[in-house]
């Protein structure tokens, strides 16, 4: 009985060790040589290597937030261009009349068109219609009721038209603008280039902008009076056009250029007169400006209104400055023709019809 149950517990560990041997051999992984390195052998199987690898990270498209749309409270309304006044029109068939003058620019003021020019960009000595800038600088940055504590150097004034200042005066700058544009006083030109400028030379520089800012390009001062010097020139156009923005921007410009005479109160009180004939020898003249120089010779910037509607008429280096301005005038409103509704000459009151009287 023991032998026999002996002999089966041997049987049993025999086929355990039968099972054991045969799971190490059926292994993939076996050792090559005793004291070797052990090398393993992986089986190829991608699909199953695949399922236990780390998933690689897709770069996944970012997508750009889309703005809601906000429904409009409003239509906006697109701004209405400001029309441009028509030009008058050429209805007669007369020629310009031939007048001296190296360059000539006639401008209608309502349209501000060029209705005749002759080289009307052609760069001249200006003389004192300089002064028509300098008139514009001093209405935009000064005050007409400043007391002005008069200061210029009388070294410049050699051979000048002069309003009568002497050292140590005292006026307003309205004083100063009709000695400025009625003598043609170059004294006035300096005090008032101190007194708004701060000096002479800003003061230049100033006037410089502005010429630039109401896009004459025609036009550069090196002094505030006129008197010739290399670098100081403008255009009949350019002057036609500055003329007209003084007519059309300041009430006090259109007092300045038509005045026959004014009397000055300050620390002495006297009356000044105007030199330009053309404003007594013309109906409907109502300005602007005249000068002379040995370089400049004689110009003029001349205006006139009728019918409601002005015309100006700039001569540069001219023969004489009534004689060869007022055939221009005659032309202009004989031979053109303002539409209905162009609009009337700054300063000019509307004749109210018969019905409204």
């Amino acid at each position: 009985m023991r032998r026999v149950f002996f002999l089966g517990i041997m049987a049993l560990v025999a086929g355990m060790m039968f099972a054991v041997a045969t799971l190490i051999l059926s292994h993939p992984v076996r050792s090559n040589a005793v004291g070797r390195a052990t090398v393993v052998t992986v089986a190829s199987d991608a699909p199953v290597a695949a399922a236990f690898l780390a998933p690689v990270a897709t770069a996944t498209p970012t997508l750009e937030p889309t703005a809601t749309p906000v429904p409009p409270t409003d239509t906006p309304i697109p701004p209405t261009a400001t029309p441009t006044p028509a030009a008058p029109t050429k209805t007669g068939s007369a020629p310009p009349p031939n007048v001296q003058a190296l360059s000539i620019a006639v401008i209608d003021e309502g349209s501000g068109a060029l209705l005749y020019g002759r080289d009307p960009h052609r760069h001249l000595a200006p003389a004192s219609v300089t002064k028509i800038y300098t008139a514009l600088v001093a209405l935009k940055y000064g005050d007409l009721n400043q007391q002005i504590h008069v200061q210029f150097d009388q070294s410049q004034l050699y051979d000048s038209t002069l309003m009568g200042l002497k050292e140590g005066d005292t006026f307003t700058l309205e004083d100063l603008l009709y000695g400025l544009m009625l003598p043609s006083g170059n004294d006035a030109a300096l005090a008032i280039a101190n007194a708004v400028g701060g000096n002479e030379g800003h003061f230049v520089e100033m006037m410089n902008a502005e010429a630039e800012d109401l896009g004459l390009h025609d036009s550069h001062f090196v002094n505030p009076h006129g008197l010739d010097a290399p670098g100081h020139y403008t255009s009949a156009y350019d002057l036609a056009m500055a003329a007209r923005y003084g007519m059309t921007h300041y009430a006090e410009f259109r007092k300045l250029a038509s005045a026959v005479s004014h009397d000055v109160h300050g620390s002495r009180s006297f009356t000044v007169h105007n030199l330009n004939r053309f404003l007594w020898s013309y109906p409907g003249a109502d300005g602007v400006k005249i000068g002379y120089t040995d370089n400049a010779g004689k110009t003029i910037v001349a205006s006139a209104t009728r019918d409601g509607h002005r015309v100006y008429v700039v001569l540069m280096h001219c023969g004489d400055i009534v004689n060869d301005s007022v055939p221009l005038f005659n032309w202009v409103f004989a031979n053109f023709t303002w539409p209905a509704n162009a609009p009337l000459a700054a300063g000019v009151t509307p004749t109210p019809a018969p019905g409204d009287r």
